[in-house]
């Protein structure tokens, strides 16, 4: 297996350079190995001398939702425990006679469950947790389900709730105990981070409370709001950890106590799961933009700047990590770039 090695590290000096992000961590390999990896930039411009490292932790943003929810999900699905086409009215009390009592898991898991796109959670519901939840599992429909695929963080926040219900864990409880520490995800963890990890995490955003770059606490204003833990965000990780769970997903024999999902999970959720909407989607991953999806590169994204793709028919994977925010929210100069990486990744 070869790899664009010297580009990929071309293309990602270039990034620094023009400020797209502060520094940089990937690796690229297969279920086997990492069979390249690399560092570029600074953890923090503010310290020009302390280099990104390929053990630098990451604020995951919304490959949490991979991470800890697709994953936790996945686990009750193979286990017979929850099924995707069953409106989650017919089993779960708390959404009884509202409207998400009509929708699906399967309608969660492609964003086409119509519930409304925005979080909004301390403006509609205030700051309290239960508040919060019952707010969010008894708030009206943005449109009737199955009707389109619009991205939305709510879709992972509910079945986060869902796979706390179902299981009678907490989420972080959940991820730890079924998928993180099963495999060897280490340094994966929810937030706030403990100060001597915090420390060496790359900073995101400028916190106007504080008037400092947020650095062990989730940048995501719902993560924070509820404690560090949902399923929207709040997850951080290593390109090591992350390589760790891509290589399970293409070999579940990587490791020799398995996660709570296995290859019939993934196989499923790698898959056009929209019939003939757009765009098309499988469960929670979706296929890399700009080439077609018989060409079966999956991906997710995190808004920090964090991105991560598969392919089981090629037996690949790739990681990107960089803290982005720092700069600016600006998504392009990160999307030219993520999408250059993955080609040069998937050659």
């Amino acid at each position: 297996m070869t790899y664009r090695t010297d580009r990929i590290e071309a293309l990602l000096d270039e990034g620094v350079r023009e400020k797209v992000y502060p520094g940089a961590v990937w690796a690229v390999g297969d279920a086997a190995r990492i069979h390249a990896s690399g560092t570029t930039g600074v953890l923090d411009p503010d310290e020009p001398e302390v280099k990104m490292r390929l053990d630098t932790t990451f604020d995951a943003a919304s490959l949490t939702k991979i991470l800890a929810v697709w994953s936790s999900i996945g686990a009750l699905w193979e286990d017979g425990v929850l099924d995707l086409d069953t409106p989650l009215g017919t089993f779960w009390n708390e959404v009884v006679d509202h409207p998400l009592g009509a929708v699906t898991a399967r309608q969660l898991l492609t964003h086409t469950a119509g519930v409304p796109l925005r979080s909004q959670l301390k403006h509609l519901y205030g700051t309290d947790p239960h508040t919060i939840r019952a707010g969010v599992l008894h708030e009206a429909l943005h449109r009737p389900p199955g009707e389109a695929v619009e991205y939305t963080d709510r879709a992972a926040l509910i079945l986060g709730y869902l796979a706390e219900h179902l299981s009678g864990k907490s989420l972080d409880q959940l991820a730890t105990e079924q998928t993180w520490r099963p495999l060897g995800m280490n340094a994966t963890r929810f937030g706030p981070l403990p100060p001597a990890v915090a420390a060496t995490c790359a900073p995101t955003e400028l916190d106007q409370d504080t008037n400092a770059h947020l650095k062990g606490t989730a940048h995501d204003f719902s993560a924070r709001l509820l404690g560090g833990v949902c399923g929207i965000a709040g997850a951080f990780t290593t390109v090591s950890d992350l390589a760790v769970f891509l290589r399970y997903m293409l070999d579940a024999s990587t490791t020799s106590a398995g996660a709570g999902f296995g290859p019939k999970w993934t196989d499923y959720s790698l898959g056009i799961h929209t019939g003939d909407l757009q765009p098309e989607r499988g469960l929670f991953w979706h296929p890399a933009p700009g080439i077609p999806h018989d060409e079966d590169v999956w991906v997710h994204y995190g808004f920090t700047g964090t991105g991560m793709w598969i392919s089981p028919s090629k037996n690949r994977w790739a990681v990107l990590l960089t803290n982005k925010l720092y700069y600016t929210r600006d998504r392009q100069p990160l999307t030219d770039i993520r999408n250059n990486f993955r080609a040069l990744a998937f050659v």
